[in-house]
């Protein structure tokens, strides 16, 4: 059985909303890059703000929205990734457009960048964002001959994957652990601190606090300090 190679990775994270490329695996990209020669380039589909209002109105949020992109360049430097797709699909509002214009953004970031491995949400979320977005994924990265993407690897994102019910058929049951190091759960907090209308207090799961338990969790499961889960969800050797 061949091994997944997490060495000199090209490196596609497609996520929801800001904040998501950190919240459940900030410290992995942290550890690819710092340490593994990964070059990894977050694609965030979604403005991440206009759903706290009954109707979503764009030019209400104006400057929250410039805050919240300024922010993302802050995070993103937090971790270490080496470039930035931002797009302005509506908050938790995902269902409301086609999947096949979701599809074609990623299919565009793929054909640019040319990732080896991507990184993207649990299909199982409570958000339907996060839903949304692992359909486009999957279907963007059909193994069709000469695709370079040979792994996708799916996260959960705390304040939603474990929020969903028990009775959904669809749970997060992680097969892929990465361990994780001090410094690359002090790189992934600070990435989130960045966000100043995302960040929580303790018990909060996105909390500083929560987020190194969850870390802890997850290093006890495996034997080890602090890793991040994830399910493997597609890789071709």
């Amino acid at each position: 059985m061949t091994c997944l190679s997490i060495d000199n990775q090209k490196i596609l994270v497609v996520v929801a909303h800001p904040d998501d490329e950190l919240l459940g695996l900030g410290a992995s990209i942290h550890r690819l890059v710092q340490r593994h020669g990964c070059e990894a380039r977050t694609v965030i589909l979604g403005e991440g703000l206009t759903s706290r209002s009954i109707t979503r109105d764009t030019e209400r949020w104006a400057a929250d929205l410039a805050t919240h992109r300024a922010n993302i360049a802050k995070a993103a430097a937090a971790i270490g990734y080496s470039s930035t797709g931002i797009y302005d699909f509506a908050d938790n509002r995902f269902d409301s457009v086609d999947l096949l214009d979701i599809i074609k953004v990623i299919e565009q970031e793929k054909e640019s960048f040319q990732p080896t491995l991507i990184f993207t949400h649990h299909g199982g979320d409570t958000n339907i964002d996060h839903r949304r977005t692992f359909e486009a994924v999957v279907t963007a990265c059909r193994p069709l001959p000469g695709e370079p993407m040979r792994t996708i690897l799916a996260c959960e994102t705390p304040s939603s994957t474990e929020w969903q019910a028990a009775s959904y058929p669809q749970p997060f049951l992680p097969n892929f652990f990465l361990t994780v190091t001090e410094d690359d759960i002090a790189a992934k907090i600070m990435g989130i601190e960045a966000y100043e209308f995302e960040k929580r207090a303790y018990p909060h799961p996105r909390s500083p606090e929560a987020l190194r338990l969850l870390a802890q969790r997850w290093g006890v499961v495996i034997g080890q300090h602090f890793a991040e889960a994830f399910m493997l969800v597609r890789h071709i050797a």
